[in-house]
């Protein structure tokens, strides 16, 4: 059997996972991994770190293929949708750190929307440390909302609800604000209030260091906050806003009537009810209508079929390297490689 790598990047994480079958035919996990995240592959420097983690979390996995080559490789990393060359790059640097002949990097959103629907149309929305919306229509629209990044986007996401809880902390340690169980519990996860700003912004990650403290606002908001609740009921609103803006962009304003397909994946699925019952209400009231369905696989499910060559629908979104268009293998900067287009 055929072994194809898939790697989940994002900005928290990175998984690996070694799998061994085919396109359409039987198969299953050999060997799994992990590693810390990277900021992004838009951010300086993204492509270096972004392989330094890939490298750390499926280098040791290697070994399992006994001297093998990998059918494939697909990574779904966190900024490629907005830094394609980038993405281009990563792409030929796999070729090359990797017993590969073949290499895919896609955005992590659209490795997360090809595992949640099977491959199938509809919206996705992954919101972990960021947040972004991934729509694809039947006749082959496509729609991406949200994903800015944590400076000019990235609204409802972990990162985003991280600091709107320390934000709150802050405004009422100044009595600026009204006071809540968040000034705790900021304190205990990241030490005197007074140092917060160099406890988050003097991090090489940033938005993973804010998006440590969303588990905190949540459980503040499930033991009755009223700051953390208002917190996270306007986290939904951001994120319902980017699913219906997804389904209206592939579907028209109004759409045929047909219900749309939206799976909801991404850590920020684990906060509980605080975040996902005011979430699951607004889009219940939403136009078009949509209909929520459990995630079918995870975004490692999605880059295994990305790698396979097994989601046409998704072909459009992804940057493939081959060995074969790289006379000697020696371009590090993967100028002789082209995405066949980029969301």
């Amino acid at each position: 059997m055929s072994v194809v790598l898939a790697v989940d990047l994002g900005k928290t994480g990175c998984r690996a996972q070694l799998w061994a079958g085919a396109a359409g035919g039987a198969g299953g996990p050999v060997a799994a991994g992990e590693a810390p995240g990277a900021p992004g592959l838009a951010e300086s420097g993204g492509v270096a770190a972004a392989l330094a983690s890939v490298l750390a979390a499926a280098g040791p996995l290697l070994p399992r293929l006994a001297g093998e080559r990998l059918a494939a490789v697909c990574v779904g990393a966190a900024g490629a949708a907005a830094a394609p060359d980038a993405a281009r790059e990563l792409a030929g640097l796999l070729l090359e750190e990797l017993p590969t002949d073949r290499a895919a990097v896609a955005s992590d959103a659209v490795t997360a929307h090809a595992g949640a629907l099977d491959g199938a149309a509809g919206v996705v929305l992954a919101a972990g440390t960021g947040a972004v919306a991934i729509g694809l229509g039947d006749g082959g629209a496509f729609a991406r909302v949200d994903g800015w990044g944590p400076w000019l986007g990235d609204e409802g996401s972990g990162a985003w609800i991280g600091r709107a809880g320390l934000r709150a902390a802050l405004r009422a340690h100044d009595g600026r604000g009204p006071a809540t169980a968040l000034t705790r519990a900021a304190a205990a996860l990241l030490g005197p209030l007074d140092q917060l700003p160099n406890a988050v912004g003097g991090t090489s990650n940033p938005a993973r260091a804010a998006a440590s403290f969303a588990p905190s606002v949540a459980g503040a908001a499930a033991e009755g906050d009223p700051v953390a609740s208002a917190v996270l009921r306007e986290a939904a609103a951001a994120l319902a806003e980017a699913v219906v803006a997804a389904a209206r962009a592939v579907t028209g304003t109004a759409g045929d009537g047909r219900a749309v397909p939206v799976a909801l994946t991404g850590g920020l699925t684990h906060l509980g009810a605080p975040l996902t019952r005011p979430l699951h209400d607004l889009l219940a009231r939403s136009a078009p209508p949509l209909e929520i369905r459990p995630a079918l696989g995870d975004p490692l499910d999605g880059a295994r079929r990305l790698a396979l060559g097994d989601c046409a629908r998704h072909e459009p979104f992804i940057v493939r390297a081959d060995r074969a268009d790289r006379p000697g293998g020696t371009d590090r900067a993967g100028r002789a490689l082209a995405p066949s287009a980029s969301p």
